[in-house]
């Protein structure tokens, strides 16, 4: 790891000295200069992690140099050496912005305990621009993978939504990545800064849940021995992410309405409201409008989440995407088999998978993945090694056997695209060998493949 930079600036050589031994014993490679301007172009030319300057200095003082460095650059830790007449100015410096100041005289103490929660203070930030980098890689749209109709109808729908500060209602079987959805859809908003909060609606029992999701006041109940935040106020600015909303208890409903209307809530035992700006995306795999019928889910609550309705469509019905998910998968969790040096699936494998109708979706697909990983014996993953329930003939269940009502002409693309994609797989990408598997002319099914926007990159060879 390459060592922390800093640069120290004062008039007075000796302290630019002293200042410099005590860094770098604390492990910073040191620059130092007797002139703020000649400061200036070091930091024009160079990125430091620290700057500790003197505050009086002639022609550039330390709150001048202060404002021409952040003018330049604004991730460095400023500190200012200040003698005991001036703390008066170095405390209207850090009302600026500089972090902290370091009396002159000064023991190496009193340089060195500012300084360690100086770099502490830089190290936290790192930190979390890494792994804010790393949540919004993870949860970009295009780490939701797939290329078929359907799901480049969902990405469409997506971008709007992130653009919007709409309530957003996502729709589909369980597995088909609903909360990845969500995710995304935040980490691509304004909001991407402020915290995503998740409240399992049907994980929560009926008696906790609205102090979890809007909190209580001490004494509201027995054992509620001090005021709690609830989620619905840990979520302010940010968004607010109901998971199985299709489970929330009927009296509840009606509360959350008044949060999606009126942006505010009670908490439990308290008489005044309180408000809160959230975006609220809720998720449910239940057919909300039979809920309705039912009076088990609110129809005007319905109509007030589902603004932004997002419809996740099962794996069954878009199996040209399983090999783009295949591979996915593959480099996701190869590393827990490095010594297999896996390079990829053969064709058969890829068809069994391709074949299998998946009532558990992508979670499931990912498993048996992960699966066939743990038990190949590498390179390549062979039919055999994946999990026993794919490669079984299996009955449909009465609901996966109705056939989606949908205009003919949706049908016959979507069947001719899946048929192609089997054949070109088939063919382990080789369009004369698919052109004769279908029999027809090698021209005929290249401009097919153009017409259906098919990636053959998907269904290269191993």
């Amino acid at each position: 790891m390459d060592k922390l930079k800093a640069l120290v600036v004062d008039d007075e050589a000796s302290v630019c000295e002293a200042v410099k031994a005590i860094l770098e014993i604390e492990g910073l490679d040191v620059v130092t200069t007797t002139s703020s301007a000649d400061g200036v172009e070091k930091v024009k030319k160079s990125v430091f992690d620290l700057i500790v300057s003197d505050l009086k200095m002639p022609g550039m003082d330390g709150i001048q140099f202060y404002d021409k460095v952040r003018e330049i650059e604004s991730d460095s830790v400023f500190i200012i050496i200040t003698a005991f007449g001036t703390i008066p100015s170095a405390v209207d410096a850090i009302k600026k912005g500089v972090y902290d100041y370091i009396p002159k005289p000064f023991t190496p103490d009193e340089v060195r305990i500012p300084i360690r929660r100086a770099l502490e203070k830089k190290r936290l930030e790192q930190e979390n621009l890494a792994l804010r980098t790393q949540i919004e890689t993870r949860y970009s749209f295009q780490s939701i993978i797939g290329n078929s109709p359907e799901i480049r109808e969902v990405f469409r729908v997506m971008r709007h939504a992130a653009s919007s500060e709409s309530t957003v209602l996502v729709t589909g079987e369980s597995g088909t990545g609903k909360e990845l959805v969500a995710r995304a859809i935040h980490s691509n908003s304004v909001r991407a800064r402020r915290r995503f909060v998740t409240v399992n609606c049907g994980a929560i029992p009926d008696g906790l849940i609205e102090s979890e999701l809007f909190g209580h006041v001490k004494g509201a109940f027995t054992g509620a021995i001090a005021d709690k935040k609830g989620l619905a106020e840990e979520a302010d600015k940010g968004t607010l992410f109901l998971d199985e909303i299709g489970e929330l208890a009927t009296p509840l409903q009606v509360k959350l309405l008044r949060l999606l209307q009126e942006g505010e809530f009670l908490r439990i035992g308290d008489t005044q409201p309180r408000r809160v700006n959230v975006r609220v995306v809720a998720a449910t795999n239940r057919d909300l409008k039979k809920c309705i019928v039912d009076k088990t889910f609110r129809e005007d609550l319905y109509y007030r989440l589902n603004v932004i309705p997002i419809e996740l469509p099962p794996l069954r019905r878009r199996a040209e995407d399983i090999p783009l998910l295949v591979n996915h998968f593959l480099e996701k969790h190869k590393g827990k088999a490095e010594e297999k040096q896996l390079t990829g699936i053969a064709k058969e494998a890829m068809q069994a998978l391709m074949n299998y109708h998946y009532p558990g979706n992508i979670r499931e697909l990912e498993n048996s993945v992960e699966y066939a990983i743990a038990f190949t014996a590498g390179p390549v993953i062979l039919r055999e090694d994946l999990p026993k329930y794919t490669l079984e003939e299996k009955k449909l269940s009465g609901e996966a056997q109705k056939i989606p009502l949908m205009p003919l002409k949706d049908a016959k693309y979507q069947f001719e695209r899946s048929l192609i994609m089997a054949a070109l797989i088939e063919s382990g990408g080789n369009i004369s060998e698919a052109a004769r598997i279908l029999r027809i002319h090698r021209q005929n099914l290249q401009q097919k493949i153009r017409l259906l926007d098919i990636d053959l990159s998907s269904v290269s060879p191993v």
